[in-house]
């Protein structure tokens, strides 16, 4: 009964229209104020800002023409090998000899090269086309070296050109030295296989190992040189590593793509 009345005096009483009225708290308009700033910063940001992005793949340095696999041209029992490994050789130069029944051939370099591997050994019989050496294919020793990065396939057209590169070489301790610098100076137009690869670079163990997870595309970096380090090429650190860097030494590298604007992401 005593809820009644009270609510039958409150329809009796006239309206309080001149009582001001209370929309918001203050603590409200502060969020409110603070939320509208925030997404205002967020259009503009995302109009005018840019955000970068890199792929990471397997590397390798070598020279820029690669390497070749050398291959026995006859059949018969290895004699000599007079080459070494390690040996840089101009064109037609002897790495062995075979003994067959037509009398001893020889066996020569067809480009001008380092031998990185040799596969005969003395007394060793071996068939025609047989493997017999890996030769790099550098005529000088001041030809520079590159890195070859194996970059999966559905990455490869984002790649810009001159795109910066950061190599992690596994023969140097980052935290010491940090990385290897350089820039992308070309980007094949086309997937290579494990044939491919291995023929460039005169393994076939890395032939299989650059296309364990599907056929990649090779991508030349430059190295940025610099005169001011023992290795001749440029690092993160001042310095970089007291030595100096040889071919078919593996990485890890890090391509930076093209700078994109938030938006892009949200338009088609």
């Amino acid at each position: 009964m005593q809820f009644r009345q009270q609510a039958l005096a409150k329809l009796q009483s006239p309206e309080e229209l001149d009582l001001p009225v209370r929309f918001a708290r203050p603590q409200g308009w502060l969020v409110l104020s603070v939320t509208v700033v925030v997404m205002a910063a967020a259009s503009v940001w995302a109009v005018t800002g840019s955000v970068a992005s890199t792929v990471g793949a397997p590397a390798i340095l070598t020279h820029g023409e690669g390497s070749y696999i050398l291959q026995s041209p006859v059949a018969g029992q290895v004699t000599a090998v007079v080459a070494e490994e390690g040996t840089r050789l101009p064109a037609d130069s002897p790495v062995l000899k075979v003994r067959t029944a037509e009398g001893d051939t020889v066996v020569r370099t067809v480009a001008a090269g380092r031998i990185t591997a040799l596969a005969a050994t003395i007394g060793q019989i071996i068939q025609t086309g047989a493997n017999v050496a890996a030769v790099e294919k550098v005529a000088r020793a001041t030809d520079p070296l590159y890195a070859t990065v194996y970059v999966p396939a559905e990455n490869a057209a984002s790649i810009p050109a001159n795109a910066a590169v950061d190599l992690t070489v596994q023969s140097v301790p980052t935290q010491e030295y940090g990385v290897l610098r350089g820039h992308v100076k070309s980007v094949d137009r086309s997937a290579q296989s494990a044939q491919q690869i291995s023929a460039f670079l005169g393994d076939g163990q890395l032939g299989e190992q650059f296309t364990k997870d599907g056929r990649p595309v090779a991508v030349l970096v430059r190295l940025d040189k610099s005169a001011g380090t023992k290795s001749g090429y440029t690092w993160s650190s001042a310095d970089g590593p007291p030595f100096s860097l040889t071919s078919m030494t593996m990485a890890d590298a890090s391509i930076r793509l093209a700078d994109q604007r938030p938006v892009d992401w949200l338009l088609p």
